[in-house]
């Protein structure tokens, strides 16, 4: 069966040394000044600006971008209202949970099409493509962009591993990949990491 194409951003899997996960939750703010949209599963990092919302100071985040640091992924967005979205829309504050736990490991889909990932790329680093956040569900419209693999340290995450479900086509063997198949990665770059330069 083939594999679904729509991209879903990171999910939380577990920490990479398979302690106990307690995720590793903070909140922080978007700027209303921020034109782009973010969703559940999108990288972000700090903007290096701060916003005062009920009396409390939170550290402000933007969506994340291709080649960027990262302060971690959104888990989701915290509703102020009984009719907010299942994300954060463009130009507005909001409140987010982001997982900021440099040690954890998230599943993400890479790319339709393109030569598609196998399970010999594991151990590589890899880019993101930032997409669009689906309106619909909140999603995120990131992917791991299968054009990208190499040794390089400066690559956006560290593939640590194949995702082998029912529902993830991997492939016929290991140096042959699935369209869309699904991996496990870690941050590479993280901005609550040691040695990474501040905002």
């Amino acid at each position: 069966m083939a594999n679904p194409t729509t991209p879903f951003g990171l999910i939380p899997r577990k920490k990479i040394d398979s302690g106990v996960y307690n995720a590793g939750i903070m909140q922080f703010s978007t700027p209303a000044g921020n034109a782009t949209a973010i969703g559940v599963g999108d990288l972000v990092s700090l903007a290096g600006t701060s916003s005062i919302i009920n009396g409390v100071v939170y550290n402000d985040v933007v969506q994340g971008a291709t080649g960027g640091i990262f302060a971690g992924v959104v888990v989701a967005a915290l509703p102020d209202s009984r009719d907010s979205l299942p994300y954060r829309a463009a130009s507005t504050s909001r409140l987010l949970l982001v997982n900021i736990d440099h040690n954890a490991e998230f599943e993400i889909r890479q790319v339709a099409g393109g030569t598609p990932l196998t399970a010999n790329d594991i151990g590589l680093n890899a880019n993101i493509t930032v997409g669009a956040v689906n309106t619909a569900y909140g999603w995120s419209g990131m992917a791991l962009d299968n054009a990208t693999e190499a040794t390089t340290n400066t690559l956006d995450l560290k593939i640590t591993g194949m995702s082998s479900r029912p529902d993830n086509e991997v492939g016929t063997a290991p140096g042959t990949g699935s369209d869309s198949s699904t991996f496990f990665v870690r941050i590479n770059r993280h901005q609550f990491s040691n040695q990474v330069a501040g905002v």
